[in-house]
């Protein structure tokens, strides 16, 4: 396997930069999102896990999705 010159490792950072900004981005305004409802909600062991794992957004999702409330619709005209 060939090794990377600097200027090589440099070249794939700046192309991949604005990629890397771009899920940052989005981690952070899902799990901020999450850790609001889950402190809102006084469920610690779901605030910790958001807190220490980064999953692209995945796990903050999954969360809101489980915890949304439910619409209950009604007939009344």
């Amino acid at each position: 396997m060939e090794q990377l010159t600097p200027e090589q490792l440099h070249e794939i950072i700046i192309r991949f930069l604005p990629i890397i900004i771009i899920l940052i981005i989005w981690e952070g305004v899902w799990k901020l999102i999450a850790l609001w409802k889950a402190a809102r909600n006084n469920h610690l062991v779901w605030f910790i896990c958001l807190v220490f794992i980064n999953t692209i957004g995945i796990l903050p999702i999954i969360y809101i999705l489980l915890n949304r409330k439910k619409v209950i619709k009604s007939d009344n005209h």
